[in-house]
């Protein structure tokens, strides 16, 4: 298995191929890498990928940018309460 054909955002299907060959052709920060793939974008915000995205970033860049933004969590698609989640409804 080739390994830029790994998926990184699941929710996006967007490969690290992607994510690299993107970074490099337009000097990406995270943020930007972000936008122009949608990677982080999915159902669950960037909670699976975002570390991993911000890490392959800074390997491509072979520099740590210090005052960028990093990508953040987003609240979930559709809140669900404790009582749902414990199966109990009185």
């Amino acid at each position: 298995m080739d390994q830029s054909s790994i998926i990184i955002c699941r929710c996006e299907e967007i490969s690290l191929g992607q994510i690299v060959d993107t970074a490099k052709e337009y000097q990406c920060s995270s943020r930007e890498v972000k936008l122009r793939t949608r990677a982080g974008m999915g159902y669950c915000g960037g909670r699976t990928c975002r570390l991993l995205v911000d890490k392959i970033i800074q390997q491509v860049s072979d520099a740590a940018i210090p005052h960028e933004t990093t990508l953040k969590y987003q609240p979930p698609v559709r809140p669900v309460s404790f009582q749902n989640l414990g199966g109990e409804h009185s």
